[in-house]
């Protein structure tokens, strides 16, 4: 054997011997290790100052009235503490107007997140950057928060008794929608006018989750021999569920708190809780008790505090999934 075939050999054996040493990696190794880690730089304190305006503005309109609502509730007119309040949340007339809040709750959210869900799904086929989900985007951040009095204008103006809807079905169809009676001023009316703003919410709150779906993730199943039924079911369902109950969630509660659009097209009786509210307002005395919108008002905000804990719960859960 010559010299330079053994030098090969050796250096053969050398390279695929398993003891092996890498001192060059073991070196950048112990110096990543002792490398400093930059701690995050602190902002100065008067830097919170910038959030004085929102501190204001929470405590003037959130705080206090909250807490004046549970203070008035405990008391009587004299200002004695008092549960009288408090049982009058079990009076039929009272049941019966959060029954109606919650049903018109119920089926405004249910329709509002399903129709929301069908339109972000759609939307997932534009781009993100186009013409139609810039105008969408738009509209639904416009309509999300169109409400109160100018909302039910516009349906009085559109399907009212003399709105141009009816009067044209009416005279050209031969159609009364109101053949059964005025439904538009009783709570059945509220339905449409709650969607106006259900749908174009859902869109706004469901849409970064539909958006958060990894396409890696249709690529795995498909690879795996999955089909796109087996993909929404078993893998993008149960990502957006946590969004879309949540989502759902806030639906609910904000209908439940709406008050001027109700105010604005039911003028008599206290079909639901706002408007109870209202009426106890009013009337120092209702239902033989004073100080009742109090007590309405603590029931409202318990079923408030529910709903949000429970979308602050599932979006928490939302968000692991998005990171």
């Amino acid at each position: 054997m010559s010299a330079s075939a053994a030098g090969r050999s050796e250096a053969g054996s050398a390279v695929a011997g398993p003891a092996v040493s890498l001192p060059i990696t073991t070196d950048r190794a112990s110096s990543h290790e002792t490398e400093p880690v930059a701690k995050p730089r602190r902002r100065p304190r008067w830097a919170l100052l910038g959030l004085t305006p929102f501190a204001a503005y929470t405590l003037l309109f959130l705080a206090v009235p909250t807490v004046l609502a549970l203070a008035t509730g405990f008391f009587d007119g004299d200002g004695a503490f008092t549960l009288d309040n408090l049982t009058a949340l079990f009076e039929p007339a009272v049941l019966g107007a959060f029954a109606s809040s919650f049903w018109v709750s119920a089926v405004t959210a249910i329709a509002g997140a399903l129709v929301g869900s069908l339109v972000c799904y759609a939307l997932l086929a534009v781009r993100p950057d186009g013409f139609i989900r810039t105008i969408v985007d738009a509209a639904s951040s416009v309509l999300a928060q169109f409400g109160g009095v100018m909302l039910a204008f516009a349906f009085i103006a559109t399907i009212g008794i003399q709105g141009l809807i009816t009067v044209f079905l009416k005279d050209s169809v031969g159609v009364d929608i109101f053949a059964n009676g005025v439904w538009l001023y009783q709570v059945p009316g509220l339905l449409l006018p709650y969607l106006y703003f259900q749908v174009p919410l859902m869109i706004i709150t469901f849409m970064p989750a539909m958006e958060g779906l990894k396409r890696t993730w249709s690529e795995a199943n498909a690879t795996l021999g999955g089909t796109r039924f087996t993909y929404w079911t078993r893998i993008a369902m149960p990502v957006l569920a946590p969004s879309f109950f949540g989502s759902l969630l806030l639906l609910f509660a904000n209908a439940f708190s709406s008050y001027a659009t109700a105010a604005a097209l039911i003028s008599q009786g206290a079909q639901i809780v706002p408007l109870q509210i209202r009426g106890a307002l009013i009337s120092e005395t209702v239902l033989g008790r004073e100080n009742l919108a109090g007590a309405l008002a603590i029931g409202m905000i318990i079923v408030m505090v529910v709903m949000m804990t429970g979308y602050s719960a599932l979006q928490a859960r939302t968000e692991r999934w998005q990171r």
